[in-house]
Order: structure tokens, then sequence, then C-alpha cells
């Protein structure tokens, strides 16, 4: 084995800038990815559309478009931090989500608001990789299973930001574009990245010594990557087809309420259902080292499984507990997030590592899309019973069950260390 560039390679100051503004990339990708299930159905309502079953088909469809997009951003800005620094993709990253997203509040129709969210999701996906990679590779001497968890919360945090200020501020149909406006304050902190945040250590001596040689954005899906490249698409897809695909509609479920709007109620419910993420998140890495990668990732598909059965099978918005239970939901469909930004690293090497971590994490919202896109013509079929729609999709937990005893112990993995071979 060959031991890499060490912590001691940069500032203690410089270690913080990266971990702040990792940390605070995610939190307000966080908040850009909370637009869509507040404001879906209020701004396709003010563009003249009243039909609700077709209110909910465009709002699978910008569930997709976040998807497909950040899956494409994932793979063009994580090959973009493998080849040309972890600091530059994060920064592109940065000012692709906010200045896209803040373009938005022009918007004229349900297509443009389409096109839009697919461009500005492309930095979402980008943030993730990067941001992972360059914390893990800075701060080789602290708890990775505490940085896991810290950098997995903060895009709940994000969520809980814009739930709250929905609570005091509604979003109806006549008021929702304040709320492009204010994704678009991230960009300052794109400008910060721009001229602040240092690049990994790891990843520069890394460079030097295998000299210029390009690395292609195809790395890992051939050998010796592969298999790891598919099984690592998988694990990640599960959580992202339970939380967008099925956990998600909890929200627009609760702003309809026996058919009338209730903005409220919608966002007390992604305010909760983020709370409990943000507790989940944090705990997702401790969790995973405390009892084992697999143990972990079995036991909270069964939770999350349990619970969103139960919820929409048993619940709606208006039962006593409800919200109590939408917390719970999201404390366990959530864990994951905690749990991935663990696992995933300790898959690849230093040169693949932001590809495949991005690859593994993103192209895992490619096989969520088409899941979603069923879930939008379930809404057609049910006529707009979003309870009907979880009923069925809640199940895609159980593939969590079985998927994860094929993947690898990966505890002792060391992420400053590469192998030799």
């Amino acid at each position: 084995m060959r031991a890499v560039a060490s912590h001691s390679e940069i500032s203690r100051r410089g270690r913080v800038v990266i971990l702040v503004t990792a940390f605070l990339g995610w939190m307000f990708a966080g908040t850009t990815m909370a637009i869509i299930p507040l404001v879906g159905r209020a701004a396709v309502r003010s563009m003249g559309v009243t039909d609700e079953s077709i209110v909910g088909r465009w709002f699978s469809w910008y569930i997709c478009a976040f998807l497909l997009g950040a899956a494409c951003g994932g793979l063009l800005f994580g090959w973009l931090g493998d080849r040309f620094g972890r600091s530059k993709a994060i920064t592109l990253s940065i000012l692709c989500y906010s200045l896209l997203t803040g373009a938005t509040f022009l918007v004229a129709s349900p297509f443009q608001l389409l096109v839009l969210r697919f461009l500005a999701c492309m930095g979402i996906g980008g943030m993730w990789p990067n941001g992972v990679a360059l914390v893990s590779e800075a701060w080789t001497d602290v708890s990775r299973p505490f940085l896991s968890g810290l950098i997995g919360t903060s895009a709940n945090l994000g969520f809980m930001v814009l739930s709250a200020m929905s609570i005091y501020n509604p979003i109806t149909p006549e008021n929702w574009r304040w709320v492009f406006v204010f994704g678009a304050a991230p960009v300052l902190l794109g400008v910060f990245a721009m001229m602040a945040l240092p690049e990994s250590p790891s990843w520069l001596q890394n460079r030097e010594h295998r000299g210029p040689r390009r690395s292609s954005v195809w790395t890992v899906f051939r050998p010796p990557y592969l298999k790891l490249t598919l099984l690592g698409i998988c694990l990640g897809a599960v959580p992202l087809m339970g939380n967008w695909g099925s956990a998600n509609w909890m929200v627009p479920w609760a702003g309809r309420v026996g058919g009338v709007d209730d903005p409220a109620l919608k966002a007390w419910t992604q305010w909760c259902k983020s709370g409990g993420g943000a507790l989940g998140a944090l705990l997702g890495g401790w969790l995973a080292s405390r009892f084992g990668r697999r143990k972990t990732y079995f036991a909270i598909s069964l939770l999350a499984l349990g619970t969103s059965g139960y919820i929409f099978f048993s619940l709606d918005p208006r039962s006593p507990g409800f919200l109590a239970w939408v917390f719970a939901i999201g404390f366990f469909g959530t864990v994951y997030f905690g749990w991935l930004p663990l696992f995933l690293p300790e898959l690849f090497p230093i040169e693949a590592r932001a590809t495949g971590s991005g690859i593994s994490f993103n192209w895992g919202r490619i096989l969520t899309a088409f899941g979603v896109l069923v879930t939008g013509q379930l809404m057609v079929h049910f006529d707009g019973d979003y309870a009907r729609v979880g009923q069925i999709t809640c199940f895609v937990y159980v593939l969590g069950l079985i998927i994860i005893w094929f993947s690898p112990d990966t505890s002792k993995a060391r992420i400053g260390v590469e192998p030799t071979c």
C-alpha cells in the first residue's frame, strides 16, 4: 500500500473552508431539491392547469427532471472533479444550480419550468460526489462516520429552511415565484468557492504521481470497477426511489386534503419529514460504523417499508399523529443518506472516486425517474388518489432488503490510502 497526501499538506483554515463550503453547498442543494415538492402544484395551477390528475402528472415530470438532471450532472461534474480538481467542480456545481434556479423566476409555462429544473439539477448532481470526495480526502484524521453524517444531514437542513419559510409565507398559485429568487442566493457561495476553496492534497499528489494521463468518464463502467459501480447504483437507487417515488408524495397529498388546498399543512409535512431526515442522515454514518454497513442498510430498509406502509394504508393527512409518522419515515428513509457518503467512497480509488461515487449515487436517479413516471401514470389511473399510489410505491424498500447482501465489506477501507496495483 502507498500512502497519499496527508492533511498536513493543507492548513487548518483551508480544511475548515472545505468543510463549511461542502456543508453549505449540499445544504443549499437541499433547498433547491425542496422547491418542487412545495411549489410544483401551485406553479402548474397558476399556469392554467386545474385537473388534479394532470397536475399530479406534471409533478411527476418535475421530479423526473430533477432525477435525470442530477444523474447527468453526477456523471459530468464527477468526471470534471477527477480530471480537473474537486474545488473547481464544486464551484461550477454551485453556480449551475443557483443561477438556473434564479432564472426559473421568469418561466411562463409548465414546460419551461421542466427544462430549467433539469438544467439546474445537473449542479445538484455534481455537488454531492465532489463535496464528499473533497471532505473525506482533506479530513483524514476525523471520524468518517461523523463527517458522512454531517454532509448527509445538510441537505435536510436545506429542506427545513425552505419549509419553515413557506410555513410563515404559504406558497400559493399567486405568489410561488419568490421561492426561485431565494434559490438563487447560493451564487454568493459559488463566488466564495471560486476564490477561496483549496484543492484536495490527495488529488494533487495522485495527479503528480500519475502524470497527465487523461481519465475517461466511462472508466468506472469498465473492469475492475464495473461490478462495484453497478452495485453502487442499485444501493443508491433504493432510498432515492423510496424518497422521491413514494415518501415525497406525502407533501402534495397533505396539500390537498378533502379536495381543498392546505398550503400550511403541506409545509408542516415537508418540515417534519425533513426534520426526521436531518436526524437520520446525521446518525447514518455512525450507525453503519457501529453495527456494520450491511446490517444497517437492511434494518433501515425494513423500518422504512413498515413505516411508509402504515402511513399510506392506515392514515391520511387529517389523522392524529400523521405528522409524527411523517417525521418517522423522514428519519428511517434518510438514514441511507448518512450511510451512502460513508460507503460509496470506500468502493473506489482516488483517481475514480468522484466519478464512481457520483455515478453510483446519481445514476440511481435514472432508475428512480422511471419509477416516478410510473407513479405519475398511477396518479392518472387512480384519479389523483395519493394514498393508493403510495400503497404500491412503498414496496420499493423490499429491493433494499435483498440487494445489500451482494455488497462487499468495506469497513476496513482507508480513504487516505490507495492500492499500488
